[in-house]
């Protein structure tokens, strides 16, 4: 299949990009190449090849979902430099309504 310069400017187009006219030559070039290619794979018998959904022998190596017990608040609110309520008590990032917040 041989891919024109009109074909080039319509995906350039979907793909919200732009050319210079003189660029356009080089990559309609380049475009029919890589269509030539994939043509190509087109004619490799795969009937007989099995599906491969990975290349690599991927096992989960996560851990199962269990719940575990905490530490209690109390212990964790010792490292706390302040709190309130027990809750953490944090610096205030954004202003109550000031202009530029």
């Amino acid at each position: 299949m041989t891919i024109n310069v009109d074909q080039v400017k319509h995906v350039a187009q979907l793909a919200k990009l732009s050319f210079k006219e003189d660029e356009l030559a080089g990559f309609t070039e380049q475009l029919s190449e890589i269509i030539s290619m994939v043509e190509k794979l087109e004619e490799v018998d795969t009937a007989d090849v099995p599906v491969t959904v990975s290349v690599a022998d991927a096992v989960n190596v996560l851990r199962e979902d269990v719940a575990e017990a905490g530490m209690s608040r109390k212990e964790l609110m010792k490292n706390v430099p302040e709190s309130e309520n027990g809750f953490i008590k944090v610096p205030a990032i954004i202003d109550e309504g000031e202009a530029g917040a």
